[in-house]
């Protein structure tokens, strides 16, 4: 069978309508955020542009196909999501909540619940939100420990009555504070570690907001921490069966952890654009545009290949997620930890390339740099959470190197 790397007419279409999408909205969406101090107020500016997003059906293509949605395989995703992210990261990363907070409903929701909690999402019209609440304010690396997670479930007759604090995933608060249209909650149930959906109807009026998080980078996202009290949810929203939680909650964060990748894809091009410009107009008082200079032209073809080899590496991580296949955990964590950090990295690069002008907040360089610091410690850190997955991974019985790459 033949390998082709060439997007097909359909996805060159779907590649046309996000970016002309993120370049009439996005890019001043993007610059009103820069320009708003209030990290609440800036957030909120994202609903309008939320809703014509909705409106035009990119919130399907974060839907698997299977359930309704538009999202036919990963390659289709991530194209869309580096196309946003180049503009607007936070935007991308807030309307992907479902990515997340969905992914352990696919896995082990009964086909009531699925049809159900996913609903909301193919909507036409609206600004809808999820988000999985997994993070606690003390710190969650060692979540499946006995004292690890905080939260918890007490059984109340047909109900579980949810108490804990929660803080990182974007939206915990919803639009108006009363919580998201869905979060999926990770908790401690007399059985062990669970996953519990509530929905707005259980939310409302039980949602506090402690504080709304200034972020250095990815300003545009409401991140907030928060305190549950008295969350009453139906048992029939346990997903799985108690004590199931560990597991459906590493496997929900495959799927960003994968997009992960394509962010710092995005955030490397737009800060390799602004350094190749700056390289081929620029003469630094010197006779030539300063890319004349072999050691500038090495650094740009340094992160050329970076960026481009970090890009099929997402690719083929966010397909093997989305198609289930046996190589996607360990491709979503390469992605992830390869990704963020060679983001980082290239990017510094570039930074040292343009020299001080890079220091000037009104160069626009360094906003790349601050979103991609965000990445290797956002979607599980990789120090704690995601190294030590692969290292599990590493060591399990009859493990394979060459099968995630399909070369067993």
């Amino acid at each position: 069978m033949t390998v082709s790397f060439l997007l097909s007419p359909e996805q060159e279409q779907l590649k046309a309508a996000a970016r002309g999408f993120a370049e009439e909205h996005l890019r001043d969406l993007a610059a009103a955020v820069r320009a708003e101090p209030d990290p609440l107020t800036r957030a909120l500016l994202a609903r309008p542009v939320f809703e014509k997003a909705v409106g035009q059906g990119f919130l399907k293509g974060l839907i698997p196909a299977p359930v309704g949605g538009a999202a036919s395989n990963g390659v289709d995703a991530a194209i869309f999501v580096e196309e946003w992210a180049v503009h607007s990261p936070d935007f991308t990363i807030s309307m992907a909540g479902p990515l997340i907070a969905l992914a352990p409903v696919y896995e082990a929701g009964t086909p009531e619940q699925v049809a159900r909690f996913v609903a909301p999402f193919l909507a036409d019209s609206g600004a809808p939100l999820a988000a999985m609440a997994y993070s606690e304010p003390e710190g969650s690396a060692n979540f499946d420990t006995p004292t690890g997670t905080r939260t918890t479930a007490t059984p109340d007759g047909d109900h579980y009555v949810i108490n804990g604090r929660k803080a990182w995933a974007s939206h915990l608060s919803g639009w108006d504070g009363d919580g998201p249209d869905l979060m999926t909650i990770v908790c401690r149930a007399p059985g062990g570690i669970s996953l519990i959906v509530a929905e707005r109807e259980h939310l409302a009026g039980h949602v506090e907001v402690e504080e709304h998080l200034d972020l250095p980078g990815l300003r545009g996202c409401l991140t907030s921490r928060v305190r549950l009290h008295d969350v009453r949810v139906p048992k029939a929203n346990l997903l799985g069966a108690e004590g199931q939680g560990a597991a459906l909650t590493r496997n929900a964060f495959l799927p960003s952890g994968a997009s992960i990748g394509i962010f710092a894809v995005a955030a490397m091009r737009g800060a390799f654009e602004i350094a190749w410009r700056f390289a081929t107009t620029e003469t630094r008082g010197g006779p030539s545009p300063i890319i004349d200079h072999q050691s500038v032209a090495d650094v740009l073809a340094d992160a050329k290949g970076r960026i481009e080899a970090t890009r099929l590496l997402a690719w083929r991580a966010l397909d093997a997620v989305l198609a289930q296949h046996p190589s996607a955990p360990e491709l979503a964590l390469h992605s992830k930890v390869f990704g963020s950090e060679t983001g980082v990295d290239v990017i510094n690069d570039l930074v040292k390339l343009v020299g001080v002008t890079s220091y000037d907040a009104r160069f626009p360089i360094v906003e790349y740099l601050d979103e991609a610091l965000a990445y290797p410690i956002i979607e599980g850190s990789n120090i704690g959470v995601r190294r030590r997955q692969l290292q599990d991974l590493f060591r399990a019985p009859g493990y394979d190197p060459l099968a995630a790459s399909g070369m067993a």
